[in-house]
C-alpha cells in the first residue's frame, strides 16, 4: 500500500510541473509574440523615416566618416 501511495504522489508530482510547463511555454510564446510584434512596428517606423530623409542627405558620409580639418 505504501508503495501505492508513492506512485500515485510522484505521478501527482509529475502532473505539476508538466502544468507549470505549459503555462510558462505559454508565458514565453506570448513574449516572443509581443517582441515580432515591436521589431515589426519598428521596422515599419523606420522605413518610413528613411522615406522621408532626401536622397541627398542619405549620400553624405556618416559624422565619424569625415577627416578632422588639419588632415
Amino acid at each position: 500500500m505504501d508503495e501505492s501511495n508513492s506512485v500515485e504522489r510522484r505521478f501527482t508530482d509529475l502532473e505539476v510541473k508538466a502544468s507549470f510547463a505549459e503555462d510558462l511555454l505559454d508565458q514565453l510564446n506570448q513574449t516572443v509574440y509581443r517582441q515580432q510584434q515591436q521589431i515589426e512596428q519598428l521596422a515599419r517606423e523606420l522605413a518610413e523615416l528613411r522615406q522621408r530623409i532626401p536622397d541627398e542627405e542619405r549620400n553624405l558620409p556618416a559624422p565619424g566618416d569625415e577627416f578632422p580639418p588639419h588632415y
